[in-house]
């Protein structure tokens, strides 16, 4: 089993900034591939970014190209989230999720941390 557990959110003004981590435990952490989701009120759960096991492969939705950043320390068993130039439609829950597949799908993410809530104001 994985255990994930998400750490660094908060509230911010648009603009800032805000790095999100994720510590997993449980298995071994590069047999992962690790990916972030986010859930705004009344909206669906939908992906941010996606990192593969060997931090070579990335993928970003589109609506945080150029502003956020996703990377990961595998010796300290973590994936980060760096997001910079926060609008206030980032608001949302963040969710860190963990699958053993190479490259997972959305839906192949199979394990979940509790969340983290960022707000950002106008």
């Amino acid at each position: 089993q994985v255990q994930l557990v998400e750490s660094g959110g908060g509230l911010v003004q648009a603009g800032g900034s805000l790095r999100l981590s994720c510590a997993a435990s449980g298995r071994t952490f590069s047999d992962l591939a690790m990916g972030w989701f986010r859930q705004a009120p009344g909206k669906e759960r939908g992906f941010v970014a996606g990192i593969s096991r060997s931090g070579f492969s990335i993928d970003y939705a589109d609506s945080v190209k150029g502003r956020f950043t996703i990377s990961r320390d595998n010796a300290k068993n973590t994936v980060y989230l760096q997001m910079n130039s926060l609008k206030p439609e980032d608001t949302a829950i963040y969710y860190c999720a963990a699958s053993f597949l190479t490259w997972p799908a959305l839906y192949e993410y199979d394990h979940w941390g509790q969340g983290t809530q960022v707000t950002v104001s106008s």
